[in-house]
């Protein structure tokens, strides 16, 4: 069984991804009107379209992990809300899951402790494919100088 303040810490942790996610919607709107501004002028850099759609493709996929760890944080934050009915609340929460089809069917109940760390790993993802953005995002921006040299 979880302890009483488990619940309550992996949701407050869980709802920092919606910092990251606010990051990450900023790079990736940031990468869409870069790729988008060349079709205002004549001129078109392919290594710039393609550095902006590489960007807005990470931003997509940390766009799916955040909305899986904001669903989690509510439901954490929600079961958190009642400690003493955590049992109850674990076999409807499941049955309500299977029933959407977003869980198969266990016979099984794993245990919060597994369930806190299934959901902290969802966060990690998160924070990795935010990472990756950001590395390319970088990368980026100080390529650009030598590529104008180049080109």
């Amino acid at each position: 069984m979880a302890t009483d303040m488990q619940l309550p810490l992996v949701a407050s942790l869980l709802r920092r991804g919606r910092l990251l996610d606010q990051l990450s919607t900023g790079l990736t709107l940031l990468a869409l009107a870069l790729g988008l501004a060349p079709l205002l002028s004549a001129q078109v850099n392919p290594t710039s379209a393609v550095l902006c759609g590489l960007l807005i493709l990470l931003g997509l996929a940390q766009k799916y992990w955040a909305v899986r760890v904001a669903l989690d944080a509510d439901l954490f934050a929600q079961l958190a809300g009642h400690p003493d009915q955590l049992a109850e609340n674990t076999r409807q929460l499941d049955a309500a899951l299977h029933n959407l089809g977003l869980q198969p069917a266990n016979p099984v109940e794993r245990p919060w402790t597994e369930r806190c760390r299934g959901a902290l790993r969802l966060l990690r993802l998160q924070v990795a494919w935010l990472a990756a953005q950001i590395l390319l995002a970088l990368a980026a921006v100080l390529a650009m100088p030598w590529l104008s040299l180049a080109g």
